[in-house]
């Protein structure tokens, strides 16, 4: 009987080739031609392909939009694909339950399964089911990025992200152990383990890097000093990577006494896609196991480079189980402009600029609640929480209000952030102060990995 049906269910020699990590990432990337990397894609994609055509998810979806087997014969064929989203695979699973027809082994033969489920931030939890070689694939990418950033074996790396069904810790936690020589202490949320007590940890252990989300990480360093501690003088932080919002790099640092913030981006279905490299100059794309395109949300036309759009996934990495090909992120971002400082053929991005599906129209212009840090970022006292409620004025029509927690109320601060937010963004946008910790019963700050940024207030 096998050690590890798990692991022994691919060749790790291969996988070692096709993703590698550490110095022969390095040596195997550097310098590399983007022809070389589009060959390494086309591989990889035909045998997602072969396994797409033989699910019946694909086979109904793209059968229903006029597409046959010999259409698709490499990626330049992909825009004759129809796009798919969350609410298509939530139909999936809805007619094949539990995990849905995208997630059916084309041998008949499950074999070892992960299966978690998206946070539910913008709708109903989905299933997320991997096979073991897209899951280590992932696994492998993200320590990746830790190692290739400088996370090495002297260091203890501090992570609050989730546990339970979302991907978050467990994911993260394997990654960090298998494929970084790093120690690995696996706090979770506040929820999970209180922030007061995070902080002792963090003291207790010497952490000199912290892994998460950066709104609790800006939590957790206003509980380093509500317990009289200096972040520099009390503890061995020396780096965060985690997940910034855009123009939220400098006030976690600031936060945390000066240390530098990395950037990586991913999502559920996928796992990480790209990250900042050492000279943080925009997030390097993971090309060699995804394929992205940034289109326009309306029009899903390609949009110019520099320009945003949605976030257009196809995974190359999972062609052992639940392919995914063409899939709508719903994010916004875009790709960005020249050649990256590593010497890497890799294409770059810009973050998460929002999203397309939790986005609020009001009179013609597009408001994502989710981006609204960025404005409210050089807010004197804002503390870098906040969300937006949705409500109906007495006129009938929809109207915006802002809850913005900062250090010191008063009705001029209160005014600069309702002209602040107005002028930025082309309409009359309401703004509430309050003080500091008194979203979090909204945004569930200490126990989800994304807090909640939009309440729909109109019924």
């Amino acid at each position: 009987m096998s050690n590890s049906p798990y692991f022994d269910s691919f060749d790790t020699s291969e996988f070692s080739k096709s993703f590698p990590s550490g110095r022969d990432f390095i040596n195997q990337y550097e310098g590399m031609s983007r022809d070389e990397l589009r060959s390494i894609q086309e591989s990889e994609f035909q045998k997602v392909l072969a396994l797409a055509w033989a699910t019946p998810f694909y086979q109904s979806t793209w059968k229903a939009a006029g597409v046959g087997v010999g259409d698709i014969k490499s990626l330049e064929d992909l825009h004759l694909l129809p796009l798919v989203d969350k609410t298509a695979i939530l139909n999936d699973v809805e007619a094949f339950p539990p995990f849905g027809s995208l997630a059916l082994p084309a041998t008949g033969k499950s074999g070892p399964r992960v299966v978690q489920t998206t946070s539910g931030t913008t709708g109903a939890p989905q299933p997320v089911v991997w096979g073991p070689w897209g899951r280590e694939v992932q696994n492998l990418l993200l320590g990746r990025t830790y190692r290739w950033l400088g996370v090495n074996a002297d260091d203890v790396v501090h992570g609050v992200y989730g546990h339970g069904l979302i991907n978050g810790g467990h994911y993260i936690r394997e990654s960090i152990i298998r494929y970084t020589e790093a120690t690995y202490i696996s706090a979770g949320t506040g929820a999970e383990t209180r922030s007061e007590r995070q902080v002792e940890l963090i003291k207790r252990f010497g952490a000199t890097v912290l892994v998460g989300f950066s709104d609790y990480l800006l939590r957790l360093a206003e509980v380093v000093r509500e317990q009289g501690l200096d972040p520099v003088k009390d503890l061995n932080v020396r780096m965060i990577i985690g997940h910034l919002p855009e123009g939220g790099r400098k006030k976690l640092e600031d936060a945390w006494g000066g240390v530098p913030a990395f950037n990586w981006y991913g999502v559920a279905d996928t796992g990480i896609l790209s990250t900042e490299g050492p000279e943080r100059d925009g997030l390097y794309i993971w090309e060699d196991a995804n394929f992205v395109e940034v289109l326009d949300s309306e029009t899903h036309a390609p949009t110019p480079r520099g320009e945003t759009g949605e976030l257009v996934v196809t995974s190359l990495a999972k062609s052992d189980l639940a392919p995914l090909i063409r899939f709508n992120t719903h994010d916004l971002t875009a790709l960005l402009p020249g050649h990256g400082s590593s010497n890497m053929p890799f294409d770059r991005m810009a973050g998460l600029l929002g999203r397309s599906d939790n986005m609020v129209k009001l009179r013609g212009i597009n408001v994502y609640p989710t981006a609204l840090s960025a404005i409210l970022v050089n807010i004197p006292g804002f503390s870098g929480e906040y969300f937006a409620r949705l409500e109906k004025a007495p006129s009938g029509s929809d109207h915006l209000v802002v809850v913005v927690e900062v250090r010191e109320q008063s009705e001029s601060i209160r005014l600069q952030i309702e002209d602040h937010l107005s002028a930025t963004l082309g309409l009359k946008i309401g703004a509430e102060i309050v003080g500091v910790g008194e979203t979090a019963e909204i945004t569930q700050l200490t126990t989800r990995q994304k807090p909640i940024r939009l309440v729909d207030a109109r019924a």
